[in-house]
């Protein structure tokens, strides 16, 4: 569905490439994870994937068309984004926020209607947000923050999201409902979803696939309990660490132990 076909990329001409000969498939329904440490390209790939960034060979696909021959409303009709950076500038509501969303489906000078506003709500409903709704976006916690953004890429009714660092500077309590949340919108509503992460057990728990990047390239790339290793783990953070099924969880968890040369 949503593809990056041996992609390279720089942010200036002559400088080193950020992200250099990668691919990766999304396909409908499934959750891909991208991890590695800072300055892997993680971020990057979002963006090219969103089609914001061009790579500078290679090529990103949506359906098997070019990303960059699609126009942004055409894009943002299809994918939505969840940065990592949740600060509004203005003082919104959390129902403004999310009736952002619906932006890409309006035309030219045209108001958001009673449809809008009732996509709106539904999006705040299903991430637990409604009661929210006439908060200033400001006075939110971030757990709260999170899921307001999350609902108004639901509301942009989009194929697919890419979220980096969902859970980000969230505590446990917040970071597990997040990963809930990601995981019923994904079973039942069927959104296909990108996500970049430092938080392995968060990956762990989220994705169906992993693709595991260092340096700007893909060292590893495949089902999540074939990737997720602890050698992998060692190769990507220079970590020793314990990666084993959890009887409770009922997926792997990664347990790090000492850095390692």
């Amino acid at each position: 569905m949503l593809a990056a076909h041996g992609v390279s990329f720089a942010y200036d001409r002559g400088a080193p490439l950020v992200l250099d000969g990668v691919s990766l498939s999304i396909e409908r329904g499934g959750i891909v994870g991208l991890i590695g440490p800072n300055g892997s390209g993680k971020t990057t790939m979002l963006r090219l994937l969103s089609g914001t960034l061009k790579p500078a060979s290679g090529r990103v696909t949506l359906d098997g068309a070019d990303v960059g021959a699609l126009s942004r409303r055409h894009l943002a009709r299809r994918i939505a984004v969840v940065p990592q950076d949740t600060h509004s500038a203005f003082d919104f509501t959390a129902l403004e926020i999310v009736l952002m969303g619906r932006y890409p489906h309006l035309s030219a000078f045209e108001l958001e209607g009673a449809t809008d506003l009732s996509i709106a709500r539904d999006a705040l409903a299903a991430t637990g947000t409604i009661g929210l709704e006439a908060r200033p976006f400001a006075t939110l916690s971030g757990g709260e923050k999170q899921r307001v953004v999350i609902a108004s890429a639901l509301a942009q009714a989009s194929d697919v999201l890419l979220l980096d660092e969902p859970t980000a500077s969230l505590d446990p309590g917040f970071q597990l409902e997040i990963a809930a949340l990601l995981l019923r919108l994904n079973r039942e509503r069927g959104v296909t979803m990108a996500v970049s992460t430092h938080d392995l057990n968060l990956a762990a728990t989220l994705c169906s696939d992993l693709v595991l990047l260092k340096g700007g390239r893909a060292i590893a790339a495949g089902a999540t309990r074939d990737v997720l290793t602890r050698e992998n783990v060692r190769i990507l953070y220079g970590v020793d660490a314990d990666v084993a099924d959890h009887p409770r969880a009922g997926h792997l968890i990664v347990v790090p132990l000492a850095r390692v040369e």
